[in-house]
């Protein structure tokens, strides 16, 4: 699987843009803020249907203008795949897929998948909850449609629940309600948990293995799933902290207050770990990502690599680089020094300065 071309109009800092991409390594360097991460951004948005930032549709739009427009062309199975992505101002996206309109994110399941890893990922095991269970979210709506479906349901009913919550502080009468979203949000909370559950006793099967040999043997990492409460006691729970609710006007219990424990021989580095000791677990979390992807769907998803190296030591840059040899990468940084000093294959180059990319070099 690879990416064979990209176009953008009117996205970021883009007024026009057409780029042929290697199959191999592609290198976007220039200083800070000329619009190399706006690039991967792009190709995430139009492989997932999301900002990897979390961005709003209008933030990604060309100041001043009101649509914007992606086109990425996929090769995947020795199939080509055109995938166009609308976005406008004041309305939801469209999504196109070889020309015929999709009307659910859902329907881009299976065509490309691809894995992001920006500085920001390094910082995941001491950030709050709400960025660990992103990193589940955002990898299992890649390999499960189902999850993706049953994701997006249950949000929904919380925000409607969390909505109601604070209708009923002014009209009590309301408060009968409850019951049908409280029935919803336990089914389709049951179904998060459990797969996030087995997501986990998987992902540990992974990542045990590749920190081990990030760290030369000295550490053994374990990822512990912490759910706000069990499956089997969610509809209870809710029911138990319908008061509190209706108090506190928002939802305390759910897979939306779910957490990860990450353990280094025994030890919660999220409290108690050096930074080094959490940077090298992101790590290991993000490279165990690739290749559950890849044992998942039995081919390599594509790299977006945003600015990650000058953020690693050698060794783990060594790590790193030695681990993608064979995936479609879009790697973006400041210089080309790492590559070369790692004598790193390097398949096309591009120079990204305010807004433009010049030429790869031949």
């Amino acid at each position: 699987m690879y990416i064979e071309s990209v176009q953008l109009k009117n996205f970021r800092n883009y007024d026009s843009l057409e780029l042929d991409l290697a199959q191999g390594t592609n290198i976007f360097y220039g200083n800070n803020a000329q619009g190399k991460t706006n690039i991967l951004e792009a190709l995430y948005l139009c492989g997932t249907t999301k900002s990897h930032k979390g961005s709003k549709d209008k933030d990604m739009i060309r100041f001043g203008e009101d649509e914007s427009h992606i086109r990425m062309m996929v090769k995947r199975d020795e199939l080509s795949y055109k995938i166009d992505m609308h976005l406008r101002k004041n309305k939801a996206k469209g999504v196109a897929i070889n020309g015929l309109p999709i009307r659910k994110a859902g329907e881009l399941f299976g065509v490309v998948n691809l894995v992001f890893f920006s500085p920001e990922d390094l910082n995941i095991i001491k950030n709050g909850p709400g960025e660990r269970r992103r990193f589940i979210d955002l990898e299992l709506c890649q390999l499960d449609k189902i999850y993706l479906t049953d994701l997006a349901s249950y949000n929904h009913i919380v925000n409607q629940r969390n909505k109601l919550l604070k209708d009923i502080y002014i009209q009590p009468s309301l408060k009968d309600t409850l019951d049908i979203w409280d029935m919803q949000m336990a089914e389709y909370g049951r179904r998060l948990i459990n797969k996030r559950s087995d997501f986990i006793a998987e992902l540990n099967e992974t990542v045990r293995k590749i920190h081990h040999n990030l760290t030369g043997g000295l550490e053994e990492l374990e990822v512990i799933y912490e759910p706000s409460c069990t499956s089997e006691e969610l509809e209870k729970s809710v029911q138990l902290n319908r008061e509190k609710d209706m108090r506190m006007k928002l939802t305390s219990v759910g897979p939306h207050r779910d957490d990860l424990c990450v353990m280094a021989n025994g030890i919660d580095i999220r409290r108690y770990g050096s930074q080094g000791q959490q940077r090298t677990a992101a790590l290991s979390l993000k490279l165990s990502e690739i290749y559950m992807v890849k044992r998942k769907i039995k081919d390599t998803p594509i790299l977006l690599l945003d600015d990650v190296l000058s953020e690693l030591d050698r060794s783990r840059q060594n790590y790193l680089l030695d681990s993608i040899s064979d995936i479609q990468t879009l790697i973006t940084c400041t210089g080309l020094d790492d590559f070369i000093s790692h004598q790193f294959q390097i398949n096309k180059v591009f120079q990204v300065v305010q807004g433009n990319v010049l030429q790869p070099e031949q």
